[in-house]
C-alpha cells in the first residue's frame, strides 16, 4: 500500500491530480478544503470516498482513499486539539493524519498539540497496524524553544508505543540531520527544513521505503514537499 502525506497550501481542488503519478492508495492532505462543500465538480468526485475535519471549510485536513479502499473514522476524542484525523483502513491499520497547529498556548503549539494528544491516545495506537503520519510542524533543531515539550520528546512517545520514523532509520540518520528537506519556507530554497514525517511499526520498517518529492517538481504547488511511503500488507 502506498500512503502519501502533503500540505497542498491551499486550494487543493486545483491541485489533486498533481499526485496521480505518485500511485497512492490513500493521501493524507494538510490545508485542503472540505470537500463536500466545494464548487469543483472534479474534486468532489475524486474525493468521493474521504473524510475531512476542519473549522475553516477552506483549509482543513483531509484522508482520501481509491474507491475500493474501506475507510472509517476512529473515535479518538481530540479535546480541541489541532489537527488530528484518525481512521482505520480496510479494517487493517489505524492512521493518524497530522497537522499540527499554532495555538494561543506558546508552550503547546504545534508539536506541543501532538504531545498532548499521545498522552490521551497512547494506548488506542499502541498497535502493530498504528502509523502517525503529516505535517508535524517540528524538528529536534528547534527543541530549545518549546520549554514544556520537545520534538524529542514527541519521538519518544511514538517510540514507546512502538512506531519508529520511516526516514530516518531508511536513511540511517538522527533526528535534525536530515537531508532531504519537506518544507521550504516562503518557496524558497535556502530556507529547506524537514518537518514532516512517518511513523510507523518497527516490525514494518525493514520492508517499507519512503521518497520526498523534489522541489524541481512540487515547490510550483507547495512549499511543502509530499512524503511517499510504500509499506508491505498488515496482517
Amino acid at each position: 500500500m502506498i500512503i502519501v502525506s502533503w500540505n497542498c497550501a491551499g486550494a487543493f481542488r486545483n491541485k489533486f491530480t498533481s499526485l496521480q503519478n505518485l500511485l497512492p492508495d490513500v493521501c493524507v492532505v494538510q490545508e485542503c478544503e472540505d470537500p463536500m462543500r466545494s464548487a469543483s465538480d472534479s474534486y468532489r468526485k475524486w474525493s468521493a470516498n474521504s473524510l475531512w475535519i476542519g473549522d475553516n471549510k477552506n483549509r482543513g485536513l483531509g484522508i482520501f482513499a481509491k474507491p475500493h479502499i474501506r475507510l472509517e473514522p476512529v473515535a479518538l476524542d481530540a479535546n480541541g486539539l489541532e489537527t488530528f484525523l484518525p481512521c482505520r483502513i480496510d479494517g487493517l491499520m489505524t492512521l493518524l493524519g497530522v497537522w499540527t497547529r499554532r495555538t494561543e498556548s506558546y508552550d503547546f503549539r504545534y508539536i506541543g498539540q501532538l504531545w498532548k494528544y499521545l498522552k490521551l491516545h497512547a494506548e488506542a495506537l499502541r498497535t502493530k497496524t498504528s502509523i502517525v503520519m503529516g505535517d508535524f510542524n517540528s524538528n529536534m533543531i528547534w527543541d530549545k524553544r518549546h520549554a514544556a515539550v520537545s520534538h524529542t520528546s514527541v519521538v519518544q512517545q511514538l517510540s514507546d508505543i512502538g512506531l519508529e520514523s520511516l526516514y530516518h532509520y531508511a536513511q540511517s540518520v538522527p533526528q535534525g540531520k536530515e537531508r532531504d528537506a519537506t518544507l521550504f519556507l516562503q518557496r524558497n530554497l535556502k530556507k529547506p527544513y524537514h518537518i514532516d514525517y512517518a511513523f510507523i511499526p518497527k516490525n514494518l520498517l525493514p520492508s517499507s521505503t519512503i521518497e520526498i518529492g523534489k522541489s524541481s517538481a512540487w515547490l510550483k504547488y507547495s512549499d511543502h514537499m509530499p512524503v511517499r511511503m510504500k509499506i508491505g500488507t498488515v496482517s
